[in-house]
């Protein structure tokens, strides 16, 4: 039997990239509404990769299995790197992802060409145990781009700043990308790629 993995998320596309991106590897995926887990934890880091510890050590407690967990968000450097960390909590909890990418348009209207560039940014964290001990692991990844003048529609659910960052090598928004291009040039693939060693690790547990 494969060894099994948890993916830490209650957002169901991005459950969906994961297996995606995880397919090759010899894991039963599992999500936490397979485990009936409802708890989340405070997401008080200050980091992405504080805050994705954070998320895997709390279901590492619940689950006492491999967890995978992650953070990201967009980052702007012409607005000091905000939403940043609070991307998905940035207008308030009752924000709908329309509302998320249309703030970034909006406070970017006067900013020039030159002065656009962006990136959503991915942090991974590992939590298992192996041989008796309980070990983590974080790896990143970004995609960097540009804020678009206008916001591509429709938003896709759980993924409000994809329809904001162009892709200037691509002549394209990275929502414009089909599920698969996405999954194969975005952050989440090279963070994956990255974390490789210890996902190997996990699969010969």
């Amino acid at each position: 039997m494969n060894a099994r993995l948890l993916i830490a998320t209650t957002n169901p596309a991005k459950l969906s990239e994961y297996r995606l991106l995880l397919a090759h590897y010899p894991l039963q995926l599992l999500s936490l509404r397979d485990l009936a887990i409802r708890e989340e934890p405070a997401e008080t880091g200050r980091t992405f990769a504080e805050n994705a510890l954070i998320k895997a050590r709390f279901y590492f407690e619940r689950a006492h299995l491999p967890i995978l967990a992650d953070d990201g968000g967009l980052e702007v450097d012409a607005l000091g790197g905000a939403p940043g960390v609070s991307s998905h909590r940035w207008l308030g909890p009752d924000a709908s992802d329309e509302m998320l990418a249309g703030e970034i348009i909006r406070r970017m209207a006067d900013v020039p060409d030159g002065q656009r560039s962006a990136r959503i940014r991915c942090v991974l964290a590992l939590v298992y145990e192996h041989d008796g001990r309980e070990v983590e692991h974080t790896v990143e990844a970004a995609i960097e781009g540009v804020i678009a003048r206008q916001l591509y529609r429709p938003v896709r659910p759980g993924f409000p700043y994809r329809a904001v960052l162009y892709l200037p090598a691509r002549g394209c928004y990275l929502a414009q990308l089909g599920e698969r291009e996405e999954a194969r040039i975005g952050q989440r693939r090279t963070a994956v790629e990255r974390a490789g060693p210890y996902l190997r690790e996990i699969a010969r547990m």
